[in-house]
């Protein structure tokens, strides 16, 4: 039986969102969780296992999904398992023949006190800003296109962006955390640049909050706007939430976790995952 409570950090910060409005069940050595309202949505519709997989065990694997989550919602096209204890591991070739591939997530935190005060200061003509999210959405979901063009083509993620928005405009609005955005002045008006999200899963001081989509619109990086936006979400966080942790998730191997080490984060841990995309 997998106990949410004791789950690594990683993980357990995670579900938060499920656990809002999604479904996860107790299969005894994995969970199975879903988010019916956004079945494209990988990793919100995948099981996650106690232990590291074995040679021999992919079948299974793959049949318990398909039992499930796919069976369940047919939408639900992917392939994804998490791995909640055991640490790293070598992918079982059976695994790998099955088209999966290997994923690992650094997870840092940031604890109340170790924010370092010194950052940039945001340049001109920038603003950072808690959003009214509902009134948002269309430019978040075309912010978030743009931002990951590359990795998630259309068509479909814009549609799943927008499901996942709907989401964190209900948790906003019970109280859960906040949208923030970066705005740049144009001659037009003002464009938003870039945004993240942060929250957590109870309305208590003291919890811990987790940040959603940290991300600049590729013809505005390098300007410093990623340092400036997470450490003013992080005061926020602090300040007005009442947070005793803040959690972020990062690739290994992404510069961005350099940036999140200069404002104070540490290296919690890596949480592991196997992945296969919709054929």
């Amino acid at each position: 039986m997998l106990d949410i409570a004791t789950l690594p950090l990683g993980w357990r910060t995670h579900l938060m969102f499920p656990r809002f409005d999604g479904q996860i069940e107790d299969r005894g050595n994995h969970l199975v969780v879903r988010t019916p309202h956004n079945p494209t949505y990988w990793w919100g519709n995948f099981l996650l296992f106690d232990k590291p997989p074995k040679p021999g065990e992919a079948d299974d694997w793959v049949a318990a999904f398909d039992a499930t989550i796919r069976m369940e919602q047919p939408e639900s096209s992917h392939l994804t398992f998490g791995i909640a204890g055991g640490g790293d591991f070598e992918l079982p070739e059976d695994f790998a023949a099955a088209g999966l591939v290997k994923e690992c997530t650094a997870i840092l935190t940031l604890s109340r006190g170790l924010l370092d005060p010194a950052v940039p200061p945001l340049p001109r003509d920038f603003q950072i800003r808690a959003l009214e999210l509902r009134a948002r959405i269309g430019q978040i979901v075309e912010l978030e296109s743009a931002i990951n063009a590359g990795e998630h083509p259309e068509p479909g993620y814009s549609a799943f962006r927008e499901r996942e928005m709907q989401r964190y405009t209900a948790m906003q609005d019970a109280g859960l955390g906040h949208w923030f955005g970066v705005f740049a002045r144009a001659p037009k008006g003002e464009l938003l640049v870039a945004s993240c999200g942060l929250f957590r899963e109870k309305r208590a001081a003291g919890s811990v909050s987790r940040f959603q989509d940290v991300g600049t619109h590729p013809e505005w990086r390098q300007r410093g706007l990623a340092t400036a936006l997470v450490h003013a979400v992080c005061r926020h966080g602090f300040e007005v939430m009442g947070d005793e942790t803040i959690v972020i998730g990062a690739d290994p191997d992404d510069r961005a976790i350099r940036i999140y080490e200069t404002i104070g984060f540490e290296h919690e841990g890596d949480v592991y995952s196997l992945e296969r995309p919709p054929r």
